[in-house]
C-alpha cells in the first residue's frame, strides 16, 4: 500500500503563490508516476500536472502551464506542486496521486490517492 498525504493549500489572493507538497509512504514504485489533481465545485476532477518518479518527465494542463511547477525529491519521497500567479479559477480541492501506467490524465490510470487540500484565491 502507499499512503500520500498533501499539505500546503490555503487562501491566496489572485496573483499569490502557494506550495503543495505531497509525502507518500509504505510501498513505494519507482516506476509509478506522481499527479496532482484538482477539483473545484460541480466541475469534474481534472489533472494538473504529472511526474514520473524515475526520470522525471513532467505533463501540464494547458490552463496551468507556465505558472505551476511540479516536482519530486526522490530521497525524501515527496513530490511539490509550485503554483505562481494564481487565479480564482484555480480554486478547487487538490489532490495527489499515484499510479504505475496508463495515459497521464486519466483518473484510472491512479490508484492511490490522498485526501486533499483545499486551495482557494480570492480575486
Amino acid at each position: 500500500q502507499v499512503q500520500l498525504v498533501e499539505s500546503g493549500g490555503g487562501l491566496v489572493q489572485a496573483g499569490g503563490s502557494l506550495r503543495l507538497s505531497c509525502a507518500a509512504s509504505g510501498r513505494t514504485f519507482p516506476s509509478y508516476r506522481m499527479a496532482w489533481f484538482r477539483q473545484a465545485p460541480g466541475k469534474e476532477r481534472e489533472v494538473v500536472a504529472t511526474i514520473t518518479w524515475r526520470a522525471g518527465n513532467t505533463n501540464y494542463a494547458d490552463s496551468v502551464k507556465g505558472r505551476f511547477t511540479i516536482s519530486r525529491d526522490n530521497a525524501k519521497n515527496t513530490v511539490t506542486l509550485q503554483m505562481n500567479s494564481l487565479k480564482p479559477e484555480d480554486t478547487a480541492v487538490y489532490y495527489c496521486a499515484a499510479g504505475p501506467s496508463g495515459a497521464y490524465a486519466s483518473i484510472s490510470a491512479y490508484n492511490y490517492w490522498g485526501q486533499g487540500t483545499q486551495v482557494t484565491v480570492s480575486s
